[in-house]
């Protein structure tokens, strides 16, 4: 019964739920979409300079993350830092891709 009553209980995590669902749709259906030739998308991320993009946001991610995880407590349960290791490994996992797929191209 709390499904049909969570709009009421908590509609600001719901509102929240609900954007990042449809946010996650429009993105499969943009992705279901047949085109001719290379998206926008992609002849964005192949240009030469998108290299150098995901070149700079890897030092930049490799900088904040090391000197942030160093700032935080490494003790207790309640310390944030596997939260922000977890946080960094998928930021650095999809600023790696993004600088994958643009070196290699489509």
């Amino acid at each position: 019964m709390q499904l049909f009553t969570i709009f009421f209980s908590r509609p600001i995590e719901f509102g929240a739920a609900a954007t990042i669902s449809i946010v996650m749709l429009l993105i499969l259906l943009g992705a279901a979409r047949t085109a001719e030739g290379p998206s926008r998308l992609a002849r964005t991320m192949t240009r030469p300079t998108s290299k150098f993009v995901f070149g700079f946001l890897f030092l930049a991610w490799a900088v904040v993350f090391g000197i942030g995880l160093q700032l935080v407590p490494h003790e207790g349960a309640n310390s944030p830092y596997g939260g922000l290791g977890l946080i960094a490994l998928f930021v650095g996992f999809f600023i790696m891709m993004g600088f994958l797929w643009s070196v290699i191209g489509e």
